[in-house]
């Protein structure tokens, strides 16, 4: 049996036994909740609403409004009637619709008609929608739930008594469905959602204050079981943090109005959070692709980070997390060094080790392909694929395998036996930064470690980088091919130069030089998914060779423009 099969095997053991574990537990609670509760307090009356910090478009309104529901990139058109009996054009279309996220647009439209129109909708959903499936579905009932109490200032102003009284039902039996579901809700950022849900309807609903301690203590777990100490989110995903912390940051506000003391826990995590968050940050404002990020709404990680009271540069260093970021002048490098997450929490994380994205100032120039916004979308399998990255490929082989057959069907398609030993060295002397970084997922297929060397100079206008590919035990390599890649973002041209060089030039005129020693770079194409249009043409620097092999290269700015030295 090869290791890798091993490797799934153990995996799927491991989970299994989880999975029933968790069942189990979940029937217990439940029984014991009903026979503790039976005549359980009723939602009286709301007292606060959490503000909602997500950026809203009052155009959107407009469609919704015209009987258009546009979400994640799809329409469906209802012709005045009820877009909870209209066919669904898809089960991501349908999780967003009954998540009802899209209500805060209707807000920012405002006025007497548009909230008129939302509470018309609510009382839809009450009729059409609320025996649907999909919308008990734990996450997206946990969403709607925060969502209602955020935006129940406008649904609840000028309402009917009657209106109120369904409202305030609603809120009441989605608390209950949701804290009875919390056990069978499998690890992820689902459940921290719903952990989030049940803490806001505590706070906000008066008869449920006496639930907040409890509310909060199950918050807290979460936040530590999801939450590293650095700051990073065990699915190691840099936009979970942007959506723990839209739920979180309204929540503390909350508990300030009320009066009501904020766990230490909650805000010990709020400021890791917001420590990596800046640590992810290209100058830009968008966050760097790694394992699942996609479309970084620019808007919305600046609402966050105004309620950062921390200023300063961002760590250099992640080291639970699993990642190194290099910054001098106004260039910044971000490396992924670190393992795949485990199992229960790999189902979207990606197979690139070692792979690094490069920005200078507001240009993003060496990215990795990122995730695309839509969870059906083909792409994203091959997103999640080693070439996807850039980083270095043996022999086009993922380095990592993806669950198949029983673990794919009960788990998802989870990451599993990638690379197991990575170790990392980082060095700053006079102003350079530097990391070296090895993984060993070549290892059992190729007999191979990867060693990738990243240097960047203190005027930041150069980094210099290192491949190494190292023959280590008793399988050799068999000279199999590999290829460094280099995935530019889709803004950035690539031009070869006379002499070997590769120029870079970005929209605003910034140009660099890609050098390599002792061989040549080859432009091809290349895709960027991390756009909320879908995918995109963009292109890709290729150095191919054959291993074992060591391989040096640079990325120089330009102090010239260097049209006379282009190729005819």
């Amino acid at each position: 049996m090869r290791a890798g099969d091993t490797a799934l095997r153990v995996a799927a053991a491991v989970l299994i036994a989880r999975e029933a574990g968790r069942r189990s537990l979940a029937a217990a609670v439940a029984l014991a909740r009903g026979a503790g509760r039976p005549f359980e307090s009723a939602a009286d009356r709301l007292v606060i609403a959490p503000p909602d910090i997500r950026t809203a478009d009052p155009t959107v309104a407009d469609d919704i409004l015209a009987g258009r529901f546009i979400f994640s990139g799809q329409m469906v058109e209802t012709f005045g009637q009820s877009p909870f009996i209209a066919p669904p054009v898809s089960a991501e279309w349908e999780r967003v619709l009954h998540g009802f996220g899209w209500l805060r647009h209707l807000r920012a439209a405002g006025g007497p008609e548009v909230h008129g129109e939302a509470r018309a909708l609510i009382e839809a959903w009450l009729r059409q929608g609320l025996r649907n499936p999909v919308a008990w579905e734990p996450e997206v009932a946990g969403r709607r739930l925060i969502s209602f109490l955020a935006q129940s200032p406008m649904l609840l102003d000028g309402c009917s008594a009657a209106f109120y009284r369904r409202f305030m039902a609603a809120i009441g039996l989605h608390a209950r469905r949701l804290r009875n579901a919390f056990e069978r809700v499998p690890p992820g950022l689902g459940r921290l959602r719903i952990a989030v849900a049940l803490v806001a309807v505590a706070v906000a609903v008066d008869s449920f204050r006496p639930r907040v301690k409890a509310a909060m203590k199950r918050l807290d777990d979460e936040l530590a079981r999801q939450i590293f100490p650095d700051g990073g989110h065990v699915g190691r995903n840099p936009a979970a943090l942007l959506e723990i912390l839209v739920d979180l940051l309204p929540l503390r506000q909350a508990h300030a109005a009320r009066g009501i003391p904020v766990s230490s826990g909650v805000m010990n995590a709020i400021d890791r959070m917001m420590h990596l968050l800046r640590f992810f940050r290209h100058g830009d404002g968008a966050l760097a692709l790694f394992n699942g990020a996609g479309v970084t709404p620019v808007s919305l990680v600046a609402s966050v980070l105004v309620h950062d009271d921390a200023l300063g540069r961002p760590p250099g260093n992640a080291p639970h997390s699993g990642y190194q970021r290099l910054e001098a002048d106004r260039t910044v490098v971000i490396v992924d060094c670190g393992r795949p997450p485990p199992p229960d929490y790999a189902r979207d994380a990606h197979a690139g080790p070692l792979a690094f994205e490069f920005s200078s100032g507001r240009n993003r120039f060496v990215v990795n392909c990122g995730a695309p916004p839509r969870t059906g979308d083909p792409w994203r399998d091959i997103a999640r694929r080693t070439a996807a990255h850039s980083t270095v490929t043996v022999a086009d082989a993922v380095a990592g395998r993806f669950a198949e057959g029983v673990l794919e069907r009960m788990a998802g398609r989870v990451l599993i036996a990638g690379a197991q030993r990575v170790e990392i060295d980082r060095q700053e002397h006079e102003g350079a930064v530097a990391v070296i970084a090895r993984h060993d997922a070549w290892l059992l297929a190729f007999g191979l470690i990867h060693e990738r060397t990243l240097r960047l100079a203190p005027a930041g206008d150069r980094l210099d980088g290192r491949d190494r590919l190292i023959e280590e035990g008793t399988r050799r390599s068999g000279h199999a091919p590999f290829a460094i890649r280099f995935h530019l973002h889709p803004s950035i041209q690539a031009t070869p130069l006379e002499g070997g060089p590769i120029m870079l030039a970005a929209p605003d005129g910034e140009t660099w030089e890609f050098h390599v020693d002792g061989t040549a770079a080859s432009v091809e194409d290349s895709v960027y998914l991390a756009d909320p249009h879908g995918a995109r043409r963009s292109l890709q620097l290729v150095v191919n060779g054959k291993a074992p092999a060591e391989i040096r290269w640079t990325f120089l700015r330009a102090a010239e423009p260097h049209g006379a030295r282009r190729r005819t």
